[in-house]
């Protein structure tokens, strides 16, 4: 047999060559909440958090039902954070207004706040008469550290999806500037004490130009 002519095409015993890999399979996204869904997911929230409810809220809305990406909820709740008036309500009217519109919006805020709201008229009306027992208070004190390692824990998390993904661009411009902002706004309100509307009024403006600028770059 010529070897030239035996090399000039495929093995008919091996095939045409290796195949292709198979495709990969990617988790489809979660669908839109219906308004029960967002009146019993807010309920939950509202109900499951002692000490704060953003924990669990990240949770549920990024971890478990994966309605938001961890990129999403960082910047609803920063929009959340920036407007008057409470956070997670504020959170609970645009999370509906997106998923179901006026409706499901409307459902958020009453599972958000109709079961704490019969809840605490329970309890404070127990605390009134028990509130001043050694052990309740013992009790409280415990409640109180829990709640606050479950907020830094939270912090941790949304902290990551800004400094994880520019592990690669170290000492790159988006990677310096980003990380940069969180660390100046952190420390002229929680260690300074500056005020506020000050640092907001000076923050935003920057942190809002440079993400224009670096989307806009290729």
């Amino acid at each position: 047999m010529n070897p030239r002519k035996r090399a000039s095409g495929p093995d008919p015993d091996l095939g045409s060559g290796p195949s292709p890999p198979p495709p990969i399979a990617f988790a489809p996204a979660a669908p839109p909440a219906t308004v029960a869904e967002l009146f019993l997911a807010f309920a939950t929230i509202s109900l499951s958090g002692f000490g704060g409810v953003l924990a669990w809220a990240r949770r549920i809305m990024v971890e478990q039902r994966r309605w938001f990406t961890a990129e999403q909820f960082n910047e609803a709740f920063a929009l959340c954070a920036f407007l008057p008036g409470g956070n997670m309500v504020n959170f609970a009217v645009i999370f509906g207004t997106r998923m179901r519109g006026p409706l499901g919006a409307l459902a958020a805020v009453a599972g958000l706040l109709g079961p704490p709201m019969v809840l605490i008229i329970a309890v404070g009306a127990l605390y009134a008469h028990y509130g001043e027992l050694p052990a309740l208070r013992r009790m409280l004190t415990g409640v109180a550290a829990a709640a606050a390692g479950l907020m830094i824990a939270t912090v941790l998390k949304m902290a990551r999806p800004l400094f994880l993904p520019r592990a690669k661009e170290t000492f790159k411009t988006p990677a310096v500037i980003a990380p940069l902002i969180a660390f100046v706004t952190f420390g002229t309100i929680g260690i300074l004490h500056w005020p506020l509307p000050l640092v907001l009024l000076a923050i935003v403006p920057v942190s809002i130009g440079f993400a224009f600028v670096s989307r806009m770059r290729p």
